[in-house]
């Protein structure tokens, strides 16, 4: 049993060092403080992927009235997510299955009015910066469709990448 809990341990540092790390680089004043709007952009570093209500969660746990959150608060609720695995990516089939409901006609593709339609109509909306953020990767540029069996690949996170962990 010690020797499992010298593991976990060495694995809580890790993870601990981890995500010290990127709290530090949004930590412009080096003051172990961050603005509470950076949050969404520091956990999704860290290889997690919540929607923007599970940011929300996570703010409201470890912001403070001022609207910052300190190091020692985010340390412990984030090692917590971490460990948990929790906000994992999306699996590839789950993204596929998504742009075919879209695909009323089912031809493989998603024109860009259709897409802008619905990404920024139903759902979480993209904001205008994300919407052409995403079209300027995802259209063809001689079609202005979506391929979205070929797009897709490009929305697939290697886990081991992003969450190189043992847990």
């Amino acid at each position: 049993m010690a020797e499992e809990e010298k593991r976990r341990d060495g694995l809580v540092a890790e993870i601990e060092k981890k995500i010290t790390e990127a709290f530090e680089v949004f930590d412009r004043e080096s003051n172990k403080t961050v603005d509470g709007r950076e949050i969404g952009c520091i956990v999704r570093s860290l290889g997690c992927f919540p929607n923007e209500a599970e940011v929300q969660e996570l703010l409201a746990k470890v912001e403070e009235p001022d609207g910052f959150v300190h190091l020692e608060n985010f340390l412990q609720v984030m090692t917590e997510v971490l460990l948990d695995r929790r906000f994992q990516p999306i699996p590839e089939d789950v993204i596929l299955h998504a742009f075919e409901a879209l695909d009323g006609n089912k031809c493989g593709y998603i024109t860009k009015e259709d897409l802008v339609k619905h990404l920024t109509e139903e759902g979480e909306p993209f904001t205008q910066e994300e919407m052409e953020d995403m079209l300027a990767v995802a259209l063809d540029p001689e079609t202005n469709t979506l391929h979205y069996r070929d797009y897709r690949t490009k929305l697939v996170v290697d886990e081991t990448k992003t969450f190189p962990f043992n847990v």
